[in-house]
């Protein structure tokens, strides 16, 4: 397994359990480098100090705080190590919602817990007291050089640890949608439509269709193959009366999953011949 980010304990009221934190999510995104058209060369990115008119190495930098214009106060290393925060090795849990109160605009990024070899016990407890509860902690984390708020929730045997966003982060000018006159059919067929495509989530059936058709390109490029460029969808029925739209929905949605049905027994009939 990869190596734990942050080793420390969680706080339950008297109980501390000694936990490891694992990132539990990573980007698949495809990475570029800035390339010199006229040569192919790939640019360097370099750190330039403007007064010593020279390049400086890593070793000769800094970290610093700009308190007014062009001054800074300099921090190091033994003072970030040094800061007086008891979260930089507690997890304390401050109190205890319904997952439902977090909106979840506030999730930032997603942790996997895991408790030391003498940590099992209360761990379970806590995970089982959760479960039955069906109840997130909050509490506050301090890492990556920022204390961040946190929740603790159950998930597949195990806890979960999310950072969230304070509410100072969350930009507050949302649009507002004003008054508008819907009836009770169309609502109901709204309804009708939403059941239509009702389904457990499955995360596995989705995949990026970005990424791979941007790999299609890249592969095509390496064997100087023309692409075939998709044509630009147009959009239709555009003024088309609300509620037809709506029905026309809901019977398409209903014949593909009766299509949907059809071939899944189909499949099975094959496999039991």
């Amino acid at each position: 397994m990869a190596r734990p980010i942050w080793r420390g304990v969680i706080s339950f009221g008297m109980v501390m359990i000694p936990v490891k934190l694992y990132t539990a999510t990573e980007s698949k995104d495809i990475s570029f480098h800035l390339i010199h058209e006229d040569c192919n060369s790939r640019i360097k990115q370099r750190r330039w100090c403007p007064v010593d008119d020279r390049e400086v190495e890593m070793s000769e930098l800094v970290r610093g705080y700009e308190y007014a214009k062009g001054q800074y106060v300099i921090l190091t290393d033994e003072d970030f190590d040094h800061l007086p925060l008891a979260s930089r090795r507690t997890i304390e849990l401050a109190v205890f919602v319904e997952a439902k109160d977090i909106d979840p605009i506030y999730y930032e990024k997603s942790y996997y817990l895991e408790p030391d070899e003498i940590g099992i016990k209360p761990y379970a407890l806590l995970l089982r007291a959760l479960e039955e509860k069906q109840l997130t902690a909050v509490a506050k984390l301090a890492i990556r050089n920022k204390e961040r708020l946190c929740a603790l929730r159950p998930s597949d045997g195990g806890l979960m640890l999310e950072t969230l966003y304070y509410p100072d982060e969350i930009r507050i000018e949302r649009p507002k949608l004003g008054e508008v006159d819907l009836s009770d059919a169309e609502l109901k067929m709204a309804f009708s439509l939403i059941d239509a495509y009702s389904e457990e989530f499955q995360p596995e059936q989705y995949h990026d269709q970005y990424r791979e058709a941007l790999m299609e390109v890249i592969q095509a490029k390496l064997q100087n193959q023309e692409i075939a460029e998709q044509p630009e969808p147009m959009p239709e029925n555009v003024s088309m009366d609300l509620m037809d739209a709506l029905r026309a929905s809901v019977e398409a949605a209903k014949k593909n999953k009766e299509g949907e049905a059809a071939k899944a027994g189909a499949g099975r009939g094959r496999r039991a011949g």
